[in-house]
């Protein structure tokens, strides 16, 4: 019994670094931008989320812009959509919760894959 102290503590250590790792490239959608939530805020798995759906220019869902025309040339990676995308909307500016769902739900309806509906995003 003794023999395996030392290797179950191993092997609970690395177990429990592969499910802290695994949490490290979850993305949260913007919670804090918001004041309060009526669901759960998104969350998805960035890299295979994008590994999956073929996603490999980050301009995509990163774009650029100004007076309410997207920038597809430019990239925003690095900046929070809050900073562009207010979370109270404002007349003739395109608000942060609009800006999420039509930019996820259309390349969702687009490609024919992802999730559609409120609850397989913002899950209770």
């Amino acid at each position: 019994m003794k023999r395996c102290l030392p290797i179950l503590t191993v092997a609970v250590i690395l177990a429990f670094s592969q499910l802290a790792s695994s949490q490290e490239d979850m993305t949260v959608i913007a919670p804090d931008a918001f004041e309060k939530l009526t669901r759960p805020a998104a969350t998805f798995i960035h890299d295979q989320h994008n590994e999956k759906a073929g996603v490999e220019d980050c301009v995509i869902c990163h774009h650029g812009g100004s007076d309410g025309v997207q920038d597809t040339e430019s990239s925003t990676e690095g900046t929070a959509c809050s900073d562009c995308h207010a979370a109270q909307s404002v007349k003739g500016a395109t608000g942060l919760s609009k800006a999420y769902h039509q930019q996820c739900i259309i390349c969702h309806e687009q490609s024919g894959k992802g999730p559609l509906a409120c609850g397989q995003c913002h899950v209770r």
